[in-house]
C-alpha cells in the first residue's frame, strides 16, 4: 500500500539538487564582489585623473616635462594618493606604504611645433598596478606673455 509523502531517495535528489544549485549562487556572489572592486577602483582612478588634469590646465604658467615622467616616479611630477584621494604630500621616488594611487603627469610641446601649444597627460593608477588605470590627454593653449 503506496502512503502519501515523499520517499528517502526523492528527498536526497532534491537536497542534491538544490546544493548545487546554492553552491553555484556563491560562486557567483564572488566573482561579483571581485567585479564590483575593480570598478569601483577603475572609477576612481578616472576620478584623480580628472580633477589632476583639471588643475594642470588651470595653470597659467606650465613648462615642459622631463622625458619619461609617464613611465618612470619623477620628482615633481608625481603624486602620491591614499585611498580616499588625498594627496600624501610625499615628494619621492619611492611611494609610501600608504600610497593606494599613483598619479603621474607629463607636459610636452605639441609634436608638429605649433607655438604655445602643449600636450597634457596625466596616469593614474592603483596600487597594486593591475587593480585600475586611467590615462587622459589633453592640448592646451598658453597665450604667449
Amino acid at each position: 500500500m503506496k502512503t502519501a509523502g515523499f520517499s528517502l531517495i526523492e528527498v536526497l535528489v532534491a537536497l542534491a539538487v538544490i546544493t548545487v544549485g546554492v553552491a553555484s549562487l556563491a560562486q557567483l556572489f564572488v566573482l561579483s564582489a571581485h567585479a564590483n572592486q575593480i570598478a569601483s577602483t577603475n572609477s576612481a582612478t578616472l576620478m584623480l585623473a580628472e580633477q589632476k588634469m583639471e588643475e594642470l590646465l588651470g595653470e597659467t604658467n606650465l613648462s615642459p616635462s622631463p622625458p619619461g615622467t609617464l613611465s618612470a616616479n619623477t620628482p615633481g611630477f608625481i603624486d602620491y594618493l591614499d585611498a580616499g584621494g588625498v594627496s600624501l604630500g610625499v615628494i619621492a621616488v619611492v611611494p609610501p606604504p600608504r600610497a593606494a594611487f599613483i598619479c603621474r603627469w607629463s607636459i610636452d610641446p605639441l609634436p608638429d611645433g605649433a607655438v604655445n601649444t602643449l600636450v597634457v597627460q596625466v596616469l593614474v593608477f592603483s596600487r597594486p598596478r593591475n587593480a585600475g588605470q586611467a590615462r587622459l590627454v589633453s592640448v592646451k593653449y598658453q597665450r604667449a606673455s
